[in-house]
């Protein structure tokens, strides 16, 4: 299965805004600027993202880790 994913952004770094949005459609048009990566705007930033995929990765791991250890 291939996930694919788009980023847009308008403006300079500092004032600038853009957005992500996923095939699924699970994220669309979803904003991220600097305030959201640098410092406490409202939205997600990229980094945010990584860290709830590899999060979910793992907890899935322990839980085939856990599984096959009782069954």
């Amino acid at each position: 299965m291939i996930r694919t994913a788009s980023a847009k952004w308008s403006g300079d770094l500092k004032g600038g805004a853009g957005s992500i949005t996923t095939a699924s459609g699970t994220l669309r048009d979803t904003a991220y600027s600097f305030h959201t990566r640098f410092e406490d705007g409202q939205g997600t930033n990229p980094e945010e993202l990584l860290a709830a995929a590899h999060a979910g990765c793992f907890t899935m791991a322990l839980s085939l880790c856990s599984y096959n250890k009782w069954a």
